[in-house]
């Protein structure tokens, strides 16, 4: 309920942001954005036209440079008045991830630190973008590399984390110069995208630098990609769809975080019990709808047995239910579809040969609630070869540590992955030959820090996200040369 010491909650997430102006899209169709557990209708939203992406880019090729020429300090600001209504909005935002997105309470709230995390982040990058001076082969030359934004970043994001994944590229985008056309996916448009505008609204950014397209992939999504203004395309979802955004701008810098199958690996040393903690939180925090879940659990021979009875026990305990319910763990998986899939891939992997402990039938008011699954198997069942994101862990039992770091090494993915040992550096050795962006010793695959370099190998993704690694995607160099002394030329 709204008092005296809380703001207004942010009302017509039914329009999007245009060129400076809240706007009904302009196709014709509308879409009713739902609450996956209950089924309820949170807000029905006219779907922006090709004509709508269009007016985006143009309104935000114009907005740029004037934000581009501020002066660091005032685009710092804008972050930190953010971070003040971030922290004054926090309940309502969470409120919304929960309805919209399906999180558990807690996981909502952790989305919305992680957001705080990278707002504050931002703020210190317009005063770390910096240039080079280089010499020349020249005598008298001078050669400067002056660092500046892109133009126009466009951005995807997808539906299991919307607030973050957008986030993570338009605050470092916006923070060194550029503006941002954003794409929400379609099951989360105001967690994705509405939200994070009037957020950025409110801590007074310029019009024109944010602009928010809500509409559906098959109508808006190769004119997003393929406009001629953004320099940069940004994208969080699953391999096939950014091989195809590759290749739809061959010409564009694409920026893509894709699908994942992480290992988290247990080695004869590890703490058992620390390592079942790990495993419980990667293979389940929000339904293991996570890029960066921990999709199989590797476990040496010698510790297999035990680890599994233990892991087991903790699943079975989980509870799962109402994601409004303080006590939930586990709650609806985003839509049929999405259900469907998952149950596909569960029923394979037994068919595979894989042994189901744990398990149970969707349940709910629309029956979007999969209680969790915990399967035994080689790496070849389907929960284990394949990127399941649903609330299924598969446990492979390894021979040895090399047998373990094979089994971790044979995906295509390569994004996220964990190693437990009682010795950490005998973990850092195993973790340099684990083909992968990201390996975390000691700790949980779910890992997502906003200084450093967050992305993937192999079919996972192309560049990083993430501190000076962010500044280097959204940035790039000019070379200018000075000649300061007449110089001899060949020809003359």
């Amino acid at each position: 309920m709204h008092t005296a010491d809380t703001p207004t909650p942010y009302s017509g997430l039914d329009r999007m942001p245009l060129d400076g102006t809240w706007r009904p899209g302009g196709s014709g169709a509308v879409a009713s954005d739902t609450n996956p557990y209950t089924g309820e209708v949170l807000t029905e939203i006219p779907l922006a036209s090709a004509v709508d992406v269009d007016t985006a880019y143009q309104a935000a090729r114009r907005a740029q440079p004037d934000w581009a020429a501020r002066p660091p300090g005032e685009r710092a600001e804008v972050f930190l008045r953010a971070v003040r209504i971030l922290d004054a909005r926090a309940a309502e935002i969470a409120d919304w991830l929960v309805a919209e997105a399906g999180a558990a309470r807690f996981r909502a709230e952790f989305e919305v630190a992680l957001v705080r995390d990278v707002l504050l982040e931002a703020a210190s990058f317009p005063s770390r973008v910096a240039g080079r001076i280089l010499p020349s082969m020249v005598p008298g030359k001078e050669n400067r590399v002056y660092r500046a934004p892109v133009g126009v970043v466009a951005v995807i994001s997808p539906w299991n984390f919307p607030l973050q994944l957008s986030n993570r590229s338009v605050a470092p985008a916006l923070a060194v110069g550029n503006a941002v056309v954003l794409k929400p996916a379609g099951d989360t448009p105001v967690t994705g995208g509405l939200l994070l505008a009037r957020l950025y609204e409110e801590a007074g950014l310029p019009p024109g630098l944010v602009n928010v397209v809500v509409g559906k992939g098959s109508e808006i999504g190769d004119a997003v990609v393929t406009h001629d203004v953004p320099s940069v395309v940004s994208f969080t979802g699953s391999t096939p769809v950014g091989e195809g955004i590759a290749r739809s701008a061959p010409l564009k810098r694409c920026a893509l975080e894709l699908g994942g199958n992480g290992p988290l690996v247990v080695l004869d040393d590890a703490d058992l019990d620390r390592a079942v903690d790990a495993a419980v939180f990667g293979s389940f925090v929000h339904q293991g709808q996570v890029c960066m879940a921990t999709n199989r659990v590797i476990v040496d021979d010698s510790v297999h047995d035990a680890f599994v009875d233990r892991f087991a026990e903790r699943v079975r305990g989980l509870e799962a239910g109402d994601p409004a319910a303080e006590r939930t763990r586990i709650g609806p998986i985003i839509n049929a579809s999405q259900l469907a899939s998952v149950r596909d891939t569960i029923a394979r992997a037994v068919d595979d040969g894989a042994r189901q402990l744990v398990g149970g039938e969707p349940f709910g008011p629309v029956g979007s609630v999969l209680p969790p699954h915990l399967l035994l198997g080689d790496n070849d069942v389907a929960t284990a070869a394949e990127e399941v994101f649903g609330p299924v862990a598969t446990v492979v039992r390894a021979k040895d540590e090399q047998h373990a770091l094979d089994l971790a090494n044979d995906t295509e993915y390569g994004l996220s992955s964990a190693v437990y040992s009682g010795d950490a550096e005998r973990g850092v050795r195993f973790a340099r030959r684990v083909r992968a962006g990201m390996t975390h010793v000691n700790d949980t695959t779910i890992n997502d820090d906003p200084n450093t370099a967050f992305g993937g190998e192999k079919a996972s993704g192309l560049g990083r996200f993430g501190g000076d690694w962010a500044i280097e995607e959204f940035t790039t160099d000019h070379w200018i040369s000075v000649q300061h002394t007449p110089r001899s030329f060949p020809l003359a």
